[in-house]
């Protein structure tokens, strides 16, 4: 009779923990250990997008090779995130020669430690064992959440429209609901999203989507990795929209999870146009937009009596002189309000000149605030004039926003 697990809360800040496998399964699980303050070493030949985002800013280290028993060299503990069972198995023998806890995402059973099903609110973990059944384990982990969840009595889940499924030429079809994650705070997604993520079967999800997410979904959730990295490896928003439609005919529930709202700058409207087309019923759940807690996030409100009456929101991702872009910055030059610019690190200095050329005081107040709502938030006050200088001092990285107006000093003092 095998004994029952004994639970345990590993503190895990700057201790080393090996990843093995660059997959779907990893994306899922790394996201937790770095927000355990883990030191986290991953080894694979290949990683998914998002992992590699990490990589890139330096979130986690990666040697891009296959495992070999050094890597577990001052390790506290190892997470086998691949499904070759011959291969996993090496990796638990080398962890459990050394007395490393290994956690193995393709058998269970073989495995020393396990990894829970985990809700959180606010400072409060709670992490569920089902005795081995993933399923059981989920179960109670979303009846707990629903008790510790702040729910609204409208928020009635039998009998909404998008809950049913429809049928195209006698074919039984499932569903895509466009959800807004949020700015990057796990907790910022809405009640109604957070709901919909746990019904979905399938998960297409943006380089951007908070990923304490994708760690609580269930283990039979196909996770779809579909980042955009700006200048870097993308997929094609042709693909991402025949992925969504041809999982949705074939009868699943598809969540589309992206960063913030799915109409701003989302490319949701295109994804909505390629469902309806197909004929695939499709539910849009609006999300915190970051043009709007961006700037709240770092004390700055977009509009503020007798400062801005009014704020504008524009994508900076082309030069102001590039002939594809339609934005004109010579007319935002001339506007009183303040100017939010999303994607527009790379072309900050010439959307800064732009706009001077064009009138705007070089000593208007401007900030810059990197990966706001999360724990490696950080923020520039600058002016209009400086930003783009000191942002190269501060080496500030996407994803960031960029804020133009009076009300940037408008909570100071």
């Amino acid at each position: 009779m095998t004994s029952n697990p004994y639970p345990l809360g590993l503190r895990l800040d700057g201790r080393r923990v090996v990843v093995v496998g660059g997959g779907a399964v990893a994306t899922r699980r790394v996201p937790a250990l770095l927000d355990a303050g883990a030191d986290v070493l991953l080894v694979a030949p290949e990683l998914t997008p998002a992992l590699r985002a990490r990589v890139d800013a330096g979130r986690l280290h990666w040697v891009p090779r296959r495992f070999v028993p050094e890597d577990l060299d001052g390790a506290w503990l190892v997470q086998v995130a691949i499904d070759d069972p011959m291969a996993a198995a090496s990796v638990s023998a080398v962890a459990a020669e050394r007395r490393i806890f290994c956690v193995r995402a393709d058998d269970r059973t073989a495995a020393t430690a396990w990894t829970p099903a985990v809700t959180r609110h606010g400072p409060v973990t709670v992490a569920v064992l089902g005795g081995g059944d993933p399923r059981r384990a989920m179960t109670v982990r979303d009846a707990i959440r629903d008790l510790l969840a702040v729910r609204l009595a409208t928020d009635g889940i039998a009998g909404r429209p998008d809950a049913s499924t429809g049928t195209t030429g006698g074919r039984r079809t499932g569903r895509v609901a466009l959800v807004g994650a949020g700015p990057g705070d796990p907790e910022l997604i809405t009640v109604r999203g957070w709901r919909l993520l746990t019904e979905a079967d399938v998960v297409v999800a943006d380089r951007l989507v908070p990923g304490l997410l994708l760690d609580e979904l269930r283990p039979d959730v196909e996770l779809v990795d579909a980042s955009k990295i700006p200048y870097g490896p993308s997929r094609a928003q042709e693909e991402i929209n025949q992925i969504l439609v041809d999982r949705a005919l074939a009868g699943a529930f598809v969540v589309r999870l992206k960063g913030g709202d799915p109409y701003v700058f989302g490319r949701g409207g295109e994804e909505l146009l390629a469902c309806a087309e197909a004929g695939v019923p499709v539910t849009v759940v609006p999300g915190v937009t970051s043009s709007i807690a961006a700037p709240a996030a770092a004390g700055i409100p977009v509009t503020h009596r007798g400062v801005a009456h009014e704020f504008t929101v524009v994508s900076g991702h082309l030069a102001p002189d590039s002939p594809a872009s339609l934005v004109r910055w010579d007319a935002l030059a001339g506007l009183r309000g303040t100017l939010v610019i999303l994607m527009g690190l790379k072309n900050l200095a010439a959307i800064t000149a732009t706009l001077i050329a064009h009138g705007r005081s070089p000593q208007t107040p401007a900030a810059v605030v990197q990966e706001a709502t999360t724990g490696t938030q950080r923020v520039l006050r600058s002016t209009l004039g400086e930003i783009a200088a000191d942002l190269r001092t501060a080496d500030l990285r996407p994803p960031a926003v960029v804020v133009v107006g009076d009300v940037v000093g408008a909570l100071d003092g």
